[in-house]
């Protein structure tokens, strides 16, 4: 019973950053598909109170959009619209939301898709017609970057530049169904390890933003694809990771120094030909700004 409420608390706390309309009630009943943990959950949610904890206001909200947004790109228009040399796809918008070209199946969770249906359910007006397609119109890096600056993605990135709010809801209402999916994924033994240090990080608003920006940074973890000789580096890695100590900024700070450790893992079990290292130290920035305070 203790671990359930520690993740009801924990989940509820980035519900709280929401509308009142129980969406994250919603996400969890979706997301977590394994039965004994559906049950608990949909129980819990029943008995659902308001949080007792950390929330975020609307000019806190902003500032962690504006925050990955530098993260992901330097917070320039032109990087709303990148390939990076060596992959095999576009990022696109403050998170890079990655977007597959035809025929292309890689082992990282696709989320361009997914965020063009979130901002059509918001009722985003003007999205770009290109970018409604079921797949990235660009075929590889080459012909993405000789129409770098013509009319479809210089659209595009403007599109993108007014609407940075509703990239941040979405980034957020990932880390929302982020947990549940977790637990369900986790390791039984584990479980409790991971609610516990979800909550201590939970406890200030720089931690809140470390969870929502790990997600949209490296994934919840339960993609079994996403992982180097059976070695993770997503959310749940990290929560099983962190070594015990109290909340608070503290657990920030040992929050960042596990996804530190989960990264270098990474790149220790990589194949050499992705040249993984070349990353290392702009994972490791982006790591240490969940220890500042928002």
């Amino acid at each position: 019973m203790q671990d359930l409420r520690l993740l009801l608390v924990a989940a509820l706390l980035f519900t709280a950053c929401s509308p009142p309309e129980r969406a994250g009630d919603k996400a969890l009943r979706k997301i977590a598909h394994t039965p004994p943990v559906a049950r608990k959950i949909n129980r819990a949610v029943s008995q659902a109170y308001p949080p007792q904890g950390v929330t975020m206001n609307g000019a806190q909200q902003r500032a962690v959009g504006m925050k990955i947004w530098q993260n992901e790109s330097g917070g320039t228009e032109s990087g709303l619209t990148h390939w990076n040399e060596g992959e095999e796809f576009p990022s696109l918008g403050i998170g890079h939301f990655i977007w597959y070209p035809r025929g292309f199946d890689g082992r990282w969770t696709e989320t361009w898709p997914e965020f063009v249906k979130f901002a059509q359910s918001r009722g985003v007006r003007g999205i770009p017609l290109p970018a409604l397609l079921p797949d990235c119109p660009w075929n590889n890096r080459g012909t993405f970057q000789r129409d770098f600056n013509g009319k479809v993605l210089t659209a595009l990135r403007s599109w993108l530049a007014a609407n940075i709010d509703v990239q941040t809801e979405f980034i957020m209402a990932k880390s929302r169904a982020a947990l549940p999916r977790i637990m369900a994924a986790a390791p039984p033994a584990h479980r409790t390890r991971i609610t516990v240090n979800y909550d201590k990080v939970a406890t200030t608003p720089n931690g809140i933003y470390a969870l929502i920006d790990y997600v949209n940074f490296k994934g919840d973890g339960t993609n079994p694809r996403e992982r180097y000789k059976g070695q993770g580096w997503g959310l749940m890695w990290v929560l099983m990771e962190m070594r015990a100590g109290p909340p608070g900024q503290a657990a920030a700070r040992e929050f960042a120094a596990a996804a530190k450790r989960r990264l270098d893992l990474r790149v220790k079990n990589s194949p050499p030909a992705r040249g993984e290292r070349r990353w290392t130290a702009g994972w490791h920035n982006r790591c240490n700004t969940y220890t500042k305070a928002l």
